[in-house]
C-alpha cells in the first residue's frame, strides 16, 4: 500500500512539473492551486509540499514570478484549504470518525486529535507546519467544535508563518544553486 501512495504522489508531481515546463508564462497560476491541494483534506495526503516548493523556486529562479507574487498566492491557497477542512469538520462533526475516509486514515487522525488536545488553538499553527498532519488538523479542529473566529485568527497566524518559511526556503534554494 505504501508503494502505491508513493507512486501516486510521484505521478502527480511529475504531471505538475511537465505542465510547468510547457506553460511557463501561466505557471504562476499553479502556486495557489498547489498550496490548496497540499493541505486539502484527503488530497493533501497525495500532493507533497515539496512540489509547491520546487515549482515556487523554479518560478523565482527563472524570473517568471517574484516573491511578492508567489507568496501571497501561496498564502491564499493555504488559507482557503485550511478553512475548507475546518468547515468540513464542523459539518461532519462526530460522525466523521465513522466515514470510510477516517477509517482508512485512523493513525493520522489519532495523531491529529492528540496534537489538538495537547496544544489547543496553537495546534492550528503547529499543524500547518507539520506535513504529516497538515491536511487533517483543520478538519479535526472543526470536528472539535472550535470557534470560527479563533480558528480564523489562528490560521491567519499559521499561514503567515508558513508563507514566510516558504519564502526563506525559496531564497535559500536559489542561493544554493547560484
Amino acid at each position: 500500500m505504501a508503494y502505491k501512495d508513493t507512486h501516486g504522489a510521484t505521478l502527480i508531481d511529475d504531471l505538475i512539473l511537465d505542465w510547468l515546463n510547457n506553460n511557463k508564462s501561466h505557471a504562476w497560476v499553479i502556486v495557489p492551486i498547489l498550496a490548496f491541494l497540499e493541505a486539502c483534506p484527503g488530497v493533501g495526503l497525495l500532493v507533497s509540499g515539496v512540489i509547491l516548493l520546487t515549482v515556487s523556486t523554479v518560478l523565482y529562479t527563472e524570473q517568471i514570478a517574484t516573491l511578492a507574487q508567489i507568496l501571497p498566492l501561496a498564502f491564499l491557497g493555504a488559507f482557503i484549504s485550511d478553512h475548507l477542512g475546518f468547515y468540513l469538520g464542523r459539518w461532519f462533526g462526530p460522525k466523521f470518525h465513522h466515514t470510510a475516509f477516517a477509517m482508512k486514515r485512523i493513525d493520522k487522525i489519532q495523531k491529529g486529535e492528540a496534537f489538538i488536545s495537547k496544544y489547543g488553538t496553537l495546534s492550528v499553527a503547529g499543524g500547518r507546519l507539520l506535513t504529516a498532519v497538515r491536511s487533517i488538523v483543520p478538519m479535526m479542529v472543526g470536528v472539535s467544535g472550535a470557534s470560527r473566529i479563533k480558528f480564523t485568527f489562528a490560521d491567519l497566524l499559521a499561514c503567515s508563518i508558513w508563507t514566510a518559511g516558504l519564502g526563506l526556503l525559496i531564497i535559500g534554494l536559489d542561493n544554493l544553486f547560484s
